[in-house]
């Protein structure tokens, strides 16, 4: 099986195991990246792959890898589909079981490494994805959910595994869904002073025209509302598919991990993690990382060519980055569900994102890894991260139902 995909891996142009692109076959952890813009390929420089996982069944011994110091166990099995995760301040644990309609709360760390205690806080849900608690603080009076074409909250007091009553419908956003195709996922989450509620809108296409699709209208955003969900505005453009979004605890900034745009080739255009500025456009579907012009929109809008600002991390093209977290050591940790559209597979991970002074260096480094096996077959694909009240960062990971938690 590896003799297979490193053939197609030869013959399609991919570096295997250089930098600045790489592969599963090069992630281990600790290992760092680093792309800049000035190693962007030309458009179509290799052919566009269709090479989705085949998912398999985790293997006797497999296990992710953290680095040295840390150790992995495994904190939850037999989910449905979890998705985004966040941890409430007394220390549980949501999940956004998202397929199955439903958000999960685990309890504690028993003997064995896995959670004491698991029960369905509310069901019936439309695909919910983002979790956020209201008003920041270690006492929220409610709890946020993104469903797919709306917010929603309940009521909420420290220590609840159940909702106490129905959700009440907070702000309508575009809706997508897993049949049609578009982006669905919703997150959320609060300014530091809890005056902005953000919510993250993917793009219904892979690089449709706006301007002639209308189904894209209040697409491809991050949208800011009001807690109660007024006063709605865009306050973040041209962002095809930003899945997650954290708030920097030291300087209130918001960020958010980008799924770029497909069918280009192998090496471009790289997804990305940045911090937001409000006001900010981001490039689709005319442009991509900086004012570089996707040939399938060539000659249109010159006039926002200069105004594409240059994402803070580039990551592994195609690598479909998706939940992000803020850790205790001040760095920004982000799951990357793996790529479908390059020859050889890359992502399947999650990584680290140093930070300085609340500012990104550029580079990355992978954290933990082993999803894949050697023969290139997926069992697992990291969706969420989060950090529980103990420092310890929990997993989850949509391909083998689990949660895992990585702790020293």
């Amino acid at each position: 099986m590896l003799t297979r995909f490193l053939a197609v891996a030869v013959s399609a142009g991919v570096l295997l195991g250089a930098g600045p692109f790489t592969d599963y076959t090069s992630e281990t952890p600790g290992a760092r990246h680093h792309i800049t813009t000035a190693d962007l390929p030309a458009p179509g420089a290799t052919e566009s792959a269709n090479n989705g996982p085949s998912l398999v069944k985790r293997p006797d011994g497999a296990w992710p890898r953290a680095p040295k110091g840390w150790k992995v166990s495994l904190y939850a099995e037999g989910l449905k589909n979890p998705r985004q995760i966040r941890t409430a301040p007394n220390g549980d644990v949501f999940i956004a079981e998202s397929s199955a309609g439903r958000i999960r709360v685990l309890r504690g760390v028993g003997p064995d490494g896995k959670a004491k205690t698991s029960s369905i806080f509310a069901s019936g849900l439309d695909k919910p994805f983002g979790i956020a608690f209201y008003p920041p603080g270690p006492k929220p009076s409610y709890v946020y959910f993104g469903n797919t074409g709306e917010v929603v909250r309940f009521a909420y007091a420290k220590g609840d595994l159940k909702a106490s009553g129905k959700p009440e419908r907070v702000a309508s956003v575009p809706g997508g869904g897993f049949v049609d195709g578009g982006h669905w996922t919703r997150d959320v989450a609060f300014s530091l002073d809890g005056k902005k509620m953000f919510v993250s809108v993917g793009s219904y296409s892979n690089v449709n025209d706006p301007d002639a699709n209308p189904v894209e209208h209040e697409r491809a955003d991050i949208l800011e509302f009001a807690p109660d969900g007024s006063g709605k505005l865009v306050y973040a453009s041209g962002l095809r598919n930003p899945v997650g979004l954290a708030v920097d605890p030291l300087t209130g900034e918001l960020w958010t991990s980008v799924n770029e745009r497909d069918r280009l080739g192998d090496n471009l255009p790289p997804d990305y993690i940045t911090h937001v500025k409000d006001g900010g456009f981001y490039g689709w579907p005319w442009f991509y990382i900086g004012g570089h012009q996707d040939p399938r929109h060539a000659g249109k809008h010159p006039e926002l060519k200069d105004k594409v600002i240059v994402p803070d991390v580039l990551v592994q093209p195609h690598n479909a980055s998706l939940g992000i977290a803020f850790g205790p050591d001040g760095a920004l940790y982000a799951a990357e569900h793996g790529s479908w559209n390059r020859a050889v597979r890359t992502g399947y991970e999650v990584i680290r994102v140093p930070m300085k002074a609340g500012r990104a260096g550029g580079g990355y480094e992978d954290f933990l890894t082993g999803f894949v096996t050697t023969d290139g077959e997926v069992w697992g694909r990291p969706v969420g991260v989060a950090f529980g009240e103990d420092g310890a960062l929990l997993v989850t990971d949509d391909a083998s139902g689990s949660v895992w938690r990585v702790s020293r």
